[in-house]
């Protein structure tokens, strides 16, 4: 009895250390990897990308989290000139999520204006985040988001 007690006492422990771990680590920005993307890489048009950077947003029809996400982003993307949000979803082509290797939704990666991954958020994005990202995309000193 005693250690049974002690085996569900260890696995609630575990879990509780693995659930802290995941909310801390969950809507942080991590590095991009540098790989470019193209609109047409994920079935968007050729227009869908913004002349300075997009914040290019995976979702699926079942995410609880993506919808205000989209409002975050686009938010974002209507402040600051030359960014763009696009949004794939994933419900239908699980050949992208493959291959972006998205795990959760929403996945949002942060391209800049060659469309290379600047950055990745897995989870919902904080709106700071987000906006100081953006601002090293497209610095202050340039607020129209002209092209130099």
């Amino acid at each position: 009895m005693l250690e049974a007690g002690l085996a569900a006492a260890g696995l609630v422990a575990l879990a509780t250390v693995a659930g802290l771990l995941w909310r801390a680590l969950d809507g942080r920005r991590r590095r991009g990897s540098g790989q470019r993307v193209r609109p047409a890489d994920v079935a968007l048009p050729a227009d869908a990308f913004g002349a300075r950077g997009t914040l290019l947003q995976f979702s699926t029809a079942f995410c609880t989290r993506c919808p205000a996400t989209r409002r975050v982003l686009g938010e974002a993307a209507d402040r600051t000139a030359g960014i763009r949000h696009a949004e794939v979803d994933l419900t239908e082509r699980a050949d992208l999520a493959s291959r972006f290797h998205v795990l959760q939704t929403p996945t949002t990666l942060v391209l800049d204006a060659r469309g290379a991954v600047r950055a990745r958020f897995g989870g919902a994005p904080r709106p700071a985040d987000v906006a100081a990202l953006l601002a090293e995309l497209v610095p202050a000193a340039d607020p129209t988001g002209a092209r130099p």
